[in-house]
């Protein structure tokens, strides 16, 4: 396994992601921001954040199987959400779950929140890229 996830003493415990990842894998995969596009292009769960972060995560998923990895190589993702507010915390949650039960995996690599005024689709509302290290 190329990555090691850790919460190091003196940092919170976070439930949904790990405070740091150590890597010892030799390639690096960067995976492009995934946004709730299916495979034809089609916006997935317009105006359904939940719906389009599961997407997102699973347009991962894909991506990083198409390189030869998964989930478990992760070492860090950005989430880029529009018009964030920590009240929309249950529906991001809901869609990882979401994701999480499709992939069968709980993704919690270390990874950054950031809230944007809008993506380059209008009804896109969350868009997350990942960095991954494999053997």
């Amino acid at each position: 396994m190329a990555i090691t996830l850790v919460d190091p003493d003196g940092l919170p415990k976070i439930d949904i992601y790990r405070q740091v990842a150590v890597t010892s894998g030799s390639r690096t995969v960067f995976v492009a921001g995934q946004v709730a596009w299916d495979a034809d292009g089609v916006t997935v769960g317009e105006g359904d954040l939940a719906a389009q972060v599961e997407q997102c995560y699973l347009n991962v998923g894909t991506a990083l199987a198409g390189a030869g990895g998964s989930f478990d190589d992760v070492a860090k993702l950005t989430v880029y959400v529009v018009d964030w507010t920590p009240e929309k915390m249950p529906l991001l949650l809901d869609g990882i779950s979401r994701a999480g039960a499709k992939l069968g995996v709980i993704p919690v690599p270390p990874a950054t929140l950031i809230g944007v005024a809008a993506l380059d689709v209008p009804e896109h509302l969350v868009e997350i890229e990942a960095t991954a290290i494999l053997d």
